[in-house]
């Protein structure tokens, strides 16, 4: 393999466009010949015809007889929805896919540069857009990350002696409702901004546990509900600066003083991140990269254990 094959960026945005264009809906719908698939999807055929037989010579989609293209493998898993999300460039994908064109301003500065694209560094761009808000939304819950485990501490033992938990930017309530489904004795609290545990009703009512979640719509940078047993953050740190991060540890370490926990999860080894240092500065830490920030915050790492998902947990406990 050359440098040139590696640079070739023709492959990721085709696969992005005919992401866009529904392409591979139409054809598991029984539209196959291009022509008809152009109609179908707003495309010009032969515009279309090109992208689609580029795809084919790198093994995505199939194209049995000139001119009639058939779903493969590869092209299946165009019709998983969060897979979809993720690459729709008219959606949420289209912010992480432009994105990456200000790595260069990124790697010179150390700072994310998405507003030289969209005008407005990454978090306000979302509050300006509901409809990306949303997406992102649908995309950190289960429909992006399938269910999530709820044995989210390093000792399962410990359960009996928790009894409320906070989930700190914890989305619409996916995590915490399966906690409260496999915890019956704990009452748990969602804390996310206004637009976004405003879609947790329906999930909480899903799991049967509506009346033990109560929802607080705020910035996680603002004080925390106190005295409660476990802070939890999961898909939040990484999301952010080293700054902004101990800003929200110390949050938590403030809820949970003088004997609660906070509980979070780590890489289990370096991971450049760099769609997070693109987009919002954030980056996967470990826990010795967590080290000195929990000090900084008020907190110590108590225990570490594996997780489902292949990373880390950690406990940290107030100083």
């Amino acid at each position: 393999m050359d440098l040139w094959t590696l640079s070739d960026l023709s492959t990721p945005w085709c696969i992005h466009v005919v992401a866009t264009l529904r392409i591979a809906r139409h054809v598991d719908g029984g539209i196959t010949e291009i022509g008809q698939l152009a109609a179908a999807a707003g495309a010009d055929p032969d515009a279309l015809h090109r992208v689609l037989s580029h795809l084919v010579s790198r093994g995505v989609f199939e194209e049995p007889t000139p001119g009639r293209f058939a779903l493969n493998d590869l092209a299946r898993q165009f019709l998983d929805s969060p897979t979809l999300l993720s690459l729709d460039l008219d959606s949420f994908g289209g912010r992480m896919a432009y994105a990456w064109s200000t790595l260069l301003s990124a790697v010179r500065t150390g700072k994310p540069a998405y507003h030289e694209v969209f005008g407005r560094p990454y978090w306000e761009n979302l509050d300006a857009h509901p409809n990306l808000a949303a997406a992102f939304d649908e995309l950190m819950g289960p429909a992006g990350h399938g269910v999530p485990d709820p044995q989210i501490l390093p000792d399962p033992a410990d359960w009996p002696s928790i009894h409320t938990v906070v989930d700190v930017g914890g989305g619409t309530g996916t995590l915490l409702a399966e906690i409260l489904r496999a915890q019956p004795h704990v009452r748990g609290t969602l804390v996310d901004l206004p637009r976004t545990v405003a879609r947790s009703a329906p999930i909480f009512q899903k799991a049967g546990v509506s009346d033990r979640a109560t929802v607080i719509g705020q910035s996680f940078f603002d004080p925390l509900p106190a005295g409660c047993d476990l802070y939890v953050l999961k898909n939040v740190l990484g999301d952010w600066p080293d700054t902004e991060c101990t800003a929200i540890l110390k949050r938590c370490a403030g809820g949970a003083r003088p004997h609660g926990r906070v509980i979070t999860f780590a890489s289990s080894r370096p991971d450049p991140e760099l769609l997070m240092l693109i987009l919002v500065g954030g980056k996967a830490r470990t826990p010795d990269d967590f080290r000195p920030i929990a000090e900084s915050a008020g907190l110590r790492i108590h225990a570490t254990a594996p997780h489902s998902s292949g990373r880390l947990l950690i406990e940290f406990r107030p100083l």
